[in-house]
């Protein structure tokens, strides 16, 4: 299993499988044919990658990544290359037109990458003999330590400088989108910014919705500024990367937890994301929203149980709660953006990741079906479903509101056309 640095990635929004992933492949294919002076590049993009990568901005992405060089975007939607629904092939071409070198390649969700011989290796990132949370469990077991103790133990010291760097842009990112003076998202939905209304209802309101409404508020704020294109930490993934950061900052801020009670909660968190990587997918392309959102809950719901004092099989339980209850979840982007529902998922799962350490914290740990159990089932679940139903924005609530969009479009084209109109008004002293 991949250590937990390949997680938690830092780099721009909307999407860490369609932005972050495509431009650190164009990278890569880049430095590989820059010494042979490519007249031009062409990028085909195959399955969601072209059926989302406009609002994605995928295409910048790539351009960004392979720039000096002349990029060219094909986009194919109907089609998919064999390995992963996100898929890409880079072929660089001389003057005459002439290939000089192609490469088949994939992002595989969290900005990971994988080609046809398989994952892509990480710079400076180790790996983990564990596979399963089970393993972790039995280590901890036998050594008497706690979840993140498995990550110190497994990592290089460099790990908790990279964990508190994570935690600095979650942080940052936050408060940046609680202070944005923007109301409206970028994008065709027109979308208002709500985390900042959000923080304030809780500011007026007390006990249980004052809680509510400030964990909503902080997951919203953070999603709000995935979506403007801002500086994120992948939580799973761009579009889940709301919630941990939710969860985490109102431990910071509402209950008492130190800056090193924080980096331990990520470090376990990390974890239960590896875990998922590891044995199923984190790719709303492959196993739908359940792998994003459901996974980003666990993660959650793992570092809020941490924070509750939850001993390993408590944080456990916890993190296959975060999962069971969003099994089926499909990934349906209105617009192929990532904002609905997305963003509200985002509240949602931050909120149910700290009710599952809640109730997780008063039990005693033992439970019927394991976080392994609850994530083997995701994956094939995700894999039975339609493709319409897996970031694809052609089925659920992106087909449903494809009209009601083109209806909206209409009427703003229909209405910019028409002349002004003379002002007659008169006005009464």
């Amino acid at each position: 299993m991949q250590s937990i640095r390949t997680l938690y990635r830092i780099g721009l929004g909307p999407s860490s499988s369609h932005s972050m992933g495509p431009n650190r492949a164009a990278e890569i294919f880049r430095r590989r044919v820059e010494a042979r002076t490519p007249a031009r590049v062409v990028v085909e993009l195959y399955g969601s990658l072209a059926a989302t990568g406009r609002g994605h901005r995928t295409d910048k992405a790539l351009s960004a990544g392979l720039a000096p060089l002349e990029a060219a975007v094909q986009w194919r939607p109907d089609e998919e290359l064999p390995a992963h629904s996100n898929g890409m092939v880079f072929r660089a071409m001389d003057a005459s037109g002439a290939e000089i070198e192609s490469w088949r390649v994939y992002s595989i969700g969290g900005g990971m990458l994988a080609d046809d011989a398989g994952p892509l290796p990480e710079d400076a990132a180790g790996e983990y003999p564990c596979r399963s949370l089970a393993d972790v469990l039995e280590w901890c077991d036998a050594e008497e330590k706690p979840m993140w103790a498995y990550v110190e133990r497994h990592d290089p010291p460099e790990v908790w400088q990279h964990l508190s760097r994570v935690w600095s842009v979650m942080r940052e990112s936050l408060q940046r989108g609680l202070a944005s003076d923007a109301e409206v998202l970028p994008g065709s939905l027109g979308l208002r910014r709500r985390a900042r209304t959000m923080r304030d209802r809780a500011n007026d309101s007390v006990g249980f919705l004052r809680y509510l409404h400030l964990l909503s508020s902080y997951a919203l704020s953070v999603a709000e500024e995935n979506a403007a294109g801002g500086l994120i930490v992948t939580a799973p993934t761009c579009g889940s990367a709301g919630v941990l950061p939710a969860v985490l900052y109102y431990f910071w801020k509402h209950a008492g937890a130190g800056e090193q009670d924080i980096l331990r909660a990520l470090a376990t968190a990390g974890l239960v994301g590896a875990v998922v990587a590891e044995r199923a997918s984190i790719s709303g392309a492959q196993v739908g929203c359940q792998g994003e959102i459901g996974t980003a809950c666990s993660m959650g719901a793992a570092a809020a149980a941490q924070l509750n004092k939850a001993t390993p099989l408590q944080i456990e339980y916890a993190a296959e709660m975060g999962m069971e209850h969003w099994l089926g979840l499909t990934c349906d982007p209105i617009d192929g953006l990532v904002q609905v529902p997305c963003i509200e998922r985002n509240a949602f799962a931050a909120m149910r990741a700290a009710e599952c350490a809640a109730y997780a914290v008063a039990t005693d740990g033992e439970h019927l079906v394991t976080f392994d159990n609850v994530v083997d089932v995701m994956n094939q679940t995700g894999r039975d479903l339609q493709r319409k139903y897996r970031e694809t924005a052609t089925g659920g609530l992106a087909a449903i509101m494809e009209s009601v969009l083109a209806r909206r479009r209409a009427a703003t084209k229909e209405q910019s056309s028409k002349p002004p109109k003379n002002d007659k008004t008169s006005y009464k002293k």
